[in-house]
């Protein structure tokens, strides 16, 4: 997973540039769009409509509730929140919940709900309109090499708040439900060793690895005895994954390059890649598997972890620009399993050996995220983070979790071998 822009940051010399929000930090937060009074008045409806057929409890202030009964949302400024929603869709969705114009006590059951029913929200004829009322993508965030420098550079500093002593921001792997803060390392290095293994990574291996994180990956490689080259688009991250490295005494081991995976060069008997297919964009995917083509030799093998997402809505969503698009991950893109599988077999000559889904680990991976950001509420706040930062922060959380939780999503390992001789 990668993070994104931080519209208020602590600064270089160790103060913020904001306390408050405020119109300069949060222009789409703090002030209500206008919207008509007959597109609110729809837009009114049609939400009300949706929520009366869900299993939740929708409560309006100085209104009736609705809904079928569960969890509870409760709707504060009814006016603001269809207004948001009427002129941005699900951008304003969660954009009112960064105002507090709605919450939820169990936020993550309520977002569950609706990720369950994500294909019914929304009517089908205007499912088929999409094109002509969902935003769209700004030009500026395709994941060309330039894009890519520019989406990845755009990250919260605030990892060391809310990960393990890893510093992995992927799916861990558990032995057991519920999962414990203080296994949460084990869980991450125990995923790490599986997509190594899947890759056959030993003693000598010449490895690429795509998406560099803050090292881990990099560091349990070369203990094992592999030569690793990790690609990373983030000086920050180049930096302290070669401390890292240093420390460890394995600097003769790895190098840490600050390069775009296509700008990869030389020929390796492994290539693992963790959740950074999400960030290359659907347009690059057949790229990217070229890539990973052309840099395992043969007989090569690469392993892959992605967060996957149902074809068909994959297919609906593919040019819409979404509320995580807005915050959190510019340009990324989930792909189905289907498409990962179909790029792989009609640009490369990768086969695929085998997959394991395992979403529901993720679901405890940002349960646990999300419970140790909330107890370090006053450690974000003296980084100069605000409320509707935190309010983002966690709705974020929330939201990927109930994509877990209900199925929406999922978290796949790949292994694909490479075929000796001609394509």
């Amino acid at each position: 997973m990668t993070i994104a822009q931080a519209p208020t940051t602590p600064d270089a010399d160790g103060g913020s540039e904001g306390q408050a929000a405020g119109p300069a930090l949060w222009p789409d937060v703090t002030a209500v769009p206008a919207c008509s009074r007959p597109r609110a008045a729809v837009t009114g409806r049609l939400v009300r409509r949706a929520l009366a057929r869900l299993p939740l409890h929708a409560r309006y202030a100085g209104a009736d509730a609705v809904g079928l009964g569960g969890p509870l949302l409760e709707v504060r400024d009814p006016a603001a929140f269809h207004a948001r929603i009427g002129t941005a869709g699900l951008v304003g969705f969660g954009e009112s919940y960064m105002a507090g114009e709605w919450d939820a006590p169990d936020l993550v059951a309520t977002l569950t709900v609706l990720a369950a029913h994500a294909p019914e929200l929304i009517p089908a004829p205007l499912q088929r309109l999409r094109g002509l009322w969902a935003p769209r993508r700004p030009h500026e965030e395709r994941n060309t090499p330039d894009g890519s420098r520019s989406n990845i550079s755009r990250h919260y500093d605030l990892f060391a708040l809310f990960l393990d002593d890893t510093l992995t921001y992927s799916s861990a792997v558990f032995r057991g439900f519920p999962a414990q803060w203080d296994l949460l390392a084990a869980a991450q290095r125990r995923k790490i060793d599986r997509l190594l293994d899947l890759a056959d990574v030993g003693e000598g291996t010449r490895l690429l690895e795509i998406g560099t994180g803050w090292g881990e990956l990099a560091l349990r490689a070369a203990a094992r005895g592999a030569r690793v080259t990790s690609l990373t688009l983030s000086h920050e991250q180049r930096t302290l994954a070669r401390e890292r490295v240093r420390a460890a005494g394995l600097a003769d081991r790895v190098s840490v390059e600050l390069r775009d995976y296509r700008e990869a060069r030389g020929e390796y008997d492994a290539v693992v890649s963790v959740e950074m297919i999400e960030a290359v964009g659907a347009e690059f995917w057949p790229d990217y598997f070229r890539v990973l083509d052309a840099r395992l030799a043969p007989g090569g093998r690469a392993a892959l972890q992605a967060i996957t997402m149902p074809h068909e809505r994959m297919l609906a969503t593919r040019d819409t620009f979404t509320w995580i698009h807005k915050y959190v991950f510019p340009g990324g893109f989930l792909p189905s399993t289907r498409a990962v599988e179909e790029t792989a077999r009609d640009h490369t000559r990768l086969r695929l050996a085998r997959r394991d889904a395992f979403g529901a680990h993720y679901a405890e991976t940002l349960r646990l995220w999300r419970e140790r950001f909330t107890e370090r509420s006053d450690d974000v706040a003296a980084l100069g983070f605000d409320d509707v930062f935190r309010r983002l922060w966690t709705f974020y959380l929330a939201y990927s979790e109930a994509g877990f939780r209900s199925g929406y999503l999922d978290v796949q390992q790949y292994l694909f071998t490479k075929e000796a001789g001609p394509r």
